[in-house]
Order: structure tokens, then sequence, then C-alpha cells
């Protein structure tokens, strides 16, 4: 895989959605993303990681609050709320636990 490649990660969700970001902001981010991606698991050779327990729109949201983590790492400002629809507020806690983010 060419270094360009080696910037970012495919993350596929349970129903094989397919999100791609950063892979330095999903290793800053989530410390199971960080052990998959810096360890010696498969993960670290392809850059894809499957979550067969996370639906979509959960790893959606949590790409989101990745990036979102990723761009107010450094304020001292006050940050604006990250806003969380009521309706996944369960399956976006269970998911994040997960990924420990």
């Amino acid at each position: 895989m060419d270094s360009q490649n080696d910037k970012f990660v495919k993350l596929i969700s349970a129903e094989g959605m397919e999100f791609f970001m950063e892979k330095s902001v999903a290793i800053s981010g989530s410390e199971t993303m960080k052990a998959m991606l810096e360890g010696g698991f498969s993960e670290s050779e392809n850059n894809v990681v499957r979550f067969p327990e996370i639906q979509g729109p959960i790893l959606e949201k949590v790409v989101e609050y990745l990036y979102y983590k990723d761009k107010y790492k450094k304020s001292k400002g006050q940050i604006p709320e990250f806003a969380i629809e009521p309706e996944i507020a369960l399956e976006l806690l269970v998911a994040s636990n997960y990924l420990n983010c």
C-alpha cells in the first residue's frame, strides 16, 4: 500500500456502510482503534476495520465525534456542544464505550 493510502483508514459498519477517515484521527481518538491499527492485527496491514456490532448511522456519528474531538483537543476557549440525537444516545454510548473514545 502506498503512503497516501496509509493516511486513511476504512471503517465498515454492521451492514457494510463504509466510512473513510484519517488514520491519525482514528488512532488519537480511540484506544481500541489505536490497538487495532498499531498492533500486529490484520487491520494494521490493510487499514480496514470492521465493526460487525455497530450500525452505520452510529458509526457515522462516531466518526463525526472523532473529528470534533481532534478539532478541539488543543482549544483553550469554550468548546461548542456536540449534538447527539436522543434516539441514538444509548447505541452511541455502547459504541463509544467499546471504542474507548
